[in-house]
């Protein structure tokens, strides 16, 4: 089964970090990274840029409009996500938990499944 592992960053409680802090949380992902493809349940992982970036698209009465920023006003967003295939849900919320943004006060790793995905290399 895949399961879609997200992160979501809050700046107020990165920023709260110390630079050692912050590092460690860095390195970990590689560490992740490292340890999940070794067991063979990595898929992919993608880092986002923040909202800041970002652009919102909607077409009103056939007309495209884009506007600058977020979809919606939060301190929390999805900064990046891994895709891990594992035997069940137990697993995807043992690796969610080697995540480092899971041990920082404030942070938290969500799991959902994915019901659906259409490999584009097939």
């Amino acid at each position: 089964m895949k399961y879609l592992i997200m992160m979501y960053p809050n700046a107020e409680v990165m920023d709260a970090l110390s630079e050692e802090e912050r590092n460690a949380v860095f390195q970990g992902h590689g560490e992740f990274m490292n340890k999940i493809k070794e067991t063979g349940e990595f898929v992919s992982t993608l880092a986002l840029a923040g909202p800041d970036q970002s652009s919102v698209v909607r077409v009103r009465g056939g007309v495209p409009a884009v506007t600058d920023g977020p979809y919606a006003e939060f301190k929390e967003f999805v900064g990046g996500f891994y895709v891990v295939e594992v035997k069940d849900r137990d697993r995807a919320h043992e690796l969610a938990a080697m995540i480092p943004d899971a041990t920082v006060e404030g942070l938290g790793i969500e799991v959902r499944p994915i019901v659906f995905s259409d490999d584009a290399s097939a």
